[in-house]
């Protein structure tokens, strides 16, 4: 691979503690005004060079194979995987380049905390849910002078990008989830593949998570927040950013005014464009990536939007470029591609990666919905914002389309048998706990006291009020630990009338409990409130056919 040139190799002072606010920005000295530079791609291989399994193939166009063609064409999809998966079709052909991707393994926390996998709809599709991380390791040489870091080779590498990519069971559209990187939440117990153990925190930085024994404590913690349940997982690190965008040929991304990402400090990533439209490759694309000081109000949010951008964009590119029609850059593409990524086991062929592929090219660009995680401020970090948060994932869950687009003729899903009580009803331990508190109201005092009477009268003499705990939950749920409580726990469901979907599995909980939420503020009665399954607005999502530019902040402009 061609490596880029870099300039001002800047120095982070120090390693940064994982309570620290932000990114590294150390200073890229830019030797770009923005334009679109004459570089190109990697150099194309010698005409007339043979195919890998020595079939032969001559300098003449008119003398090589259909197949050949046909494998070119499916080299594309395999970068369409890291971003967003687009491209085409083909055959499997270079067999090596399996030996280019890296495995690791999906989950490393414990077992009986996974998600519960994806249910098929009626037609026995199934969704798809895959994590997509950028890394910061300075693993290498080229990652550290990419990195700017002179004093942290080899240090734990942190999740600077953190992106889940859900396609939907009959694959008509894609949701985009991002988390910003400074995200606090748990992070579960992790065991990496020497046996070495990471603790549970009950609130740490997120991207502190791929550093707790690699992209599978990542992977667990997105379960662990979200119930969702992860597939696979893809990674790329700072040189598969820089060297797949020179094999693209550049991706075009906007700003509204020029930008010049650089305070007299040394803070910054260097990029340095003009107005208007600009396709960043190479170095110049990961300093989009990284860009923080510059775009709108300096914030990890804005910079999550600019890497919407970016991928907005390569996904039109990938459908569009008629460049990618050469068939050695195509080949300089495939194998770029496979250098660049780290997946889990089950995508870990080149053969798994094409299967993929086929299923994300189905979806239609106009329907690819891209979002950021709510948030609040908890000071100068973030966390999930109680309600529209969980209202996020909970349509990513049950595979409802985030754009509002869903015809109401997508096939029902199966309906799930419900699980035997362990006992009877005056034998099922139920802890009650009152969650009606809201941002606006205050919690209702003695509601858990209240319900857990209702529960002793209808027979579960065992129900019990938790009077110490006071939640917040937008709507009513019922927990459980494990599987062997899972009918217990739908009994108590059917006795109040809760509906089946707000029972659900948590290790957060040690036995059966009940959380009255905001939902139930007063009455014996429960009514399930009417579903409302619109994307919060706090979503911020992006079409992903919308081409938009970044706001540049006046005090970075030049």
């Amino acid at each position: 691979m061609v490596q880029s040139k870099v300039q001002g190799k800047g120095a982070r002072p120090r390693v940064r503690d994982a309570g620290e606010l932000g990114w590294d920005e150390s200073l890229y000295e830019a030797k770009s005004d923005g334009a679109r530079d004459g570089e190109g791609g990697p150099p194309a291989e010698p005409r007339g060079q043979g195919p890998a399994d020595g079939s032969g193939g001559s300098g003449s166009g008119a003398g090589r194979p259909r197949r050949r063609r046909r494998v070119l064409r499916w080299s594309a999809t395999v970068l369409s995987v890291v971003i967003l998966g687009t491209a085409g079709a083909g055959y499997l052909y270079y067999q090596h380049l399996n030996a280019n991707l890296r495995k690791d393994d999906l989950n490393i926390g414990d077992a009986k905390d996974r998600a519960a996998a994806s249910k098929p709809n009626a037609a026995g599709q199934t969704p798809l849910n895959i994590l997509l991380l950028g890394s910061d390791a300075r693993d290498t040489k080229e990652n550290q002078q990419l990195g700017g870091a002179k004093d942290t080779f080899g240090t734990a590498p942190r999740a600077d990008v953190q992106i889940l990519l859900h396609v939907s069971a009959d694959r008509t559209n894609m949701s985009v989830v991002s988390m910003p990187r400074d995200t606090l939440l748990a992070i579960p117990k992790c065991t990496d593949s020497k046996g070495h153990v990471y603790p549970a925190s009950a609130q740490w930085i997120t991207n502190d998570s791929l550093g707790r024994g690699g992209p599978g404590c990542s992977v667990a913690t997105w379960e662990k927040l979200t119930g969702i349940h992860i597939d696979h997982f893809i990674m790329v690190d700072f040189s598969g950013v820089v060297s797949m965008a020179d094999a693209i040929g550049g991706v075009p991304v906007c700003v509204d005014k020029n930008i010049y990402s650089h305070t007299s400090s040394g803070h910054g990533s260097g990029l340095k464009l003009r107005a208007g439209t600009t396709y960043v490759k190479g170095t110049q694309a990961l300093q989009w990536l990284r860009t923080r000081y510059g775009f709108e109000d300096g914030s990890d949010i804005a910079r999550t939007k600019a890497q919407h951008q970016y991928m907005s964009a390569m996904v039109r590119e990938l459908r569009a470029n008629a460049t990618l029609s050469n068939p050695d850059k195509l080949r300089k593409l495939a194998e770029t591609a496979t250098q660049a990524l780290t997946v889990d086991k089950g995508l870990g062929t080149v053969a798994k990666l094409y299967d993929l592929s086929t299923e994300l090219k189905k979806v239609p660009t106009d329907r690819i919905t891209m979002t950021t995680m709510p948030y609040v401020y908890a000071g100068e970090r973030v966390v999930p914002k109680p309600g529209d948060a969980d209202q996020l994932f909970r349509l990513v869950r049950e595979d409802i389309a985030l754009d509002g687009k869903d015809t109401g003729k997508k096939p029902t899903a199966k309906a799930t048998a419900t699980a035997a009580p362990t006992d009877s009803d005056d034998k099922i331990a139920v802890q009650v706990q009152n969650g009606t508190s809201t941002s606006t109201l205050a919690p209702v005092g003695g509601r858990a006291s209240t319900v857990a009477q209702l529960l002793a009268g209808m027979g579960f003499t065992e129900a019990r009020a938790d009077a110490s705990t006071v939640l917040s939950e937008d709507k009513t749920v019922i927990r459980y630990p494990s599987a062997d409580l899972k009918g217990d726990a739908e009994r108590v469901a059917k006795v109040l009338g809760i509906p089946a979907s707000s029972v659900v599995k948590s290790t957060d909980v040690s036995g059966v409990t009940l959380v009255v939420g905001a939902d139930w503020r007063s009455g014996t009665a429960y009514k399930a409130p009417k579903a409302d399954d619109k994307t919060p607005e706090s979503a911020n999502i992006l079409n992903g056919a919308t081409k938009q530019c970044m706001t540049v902040d006046p005090h970075y402009t030049w």
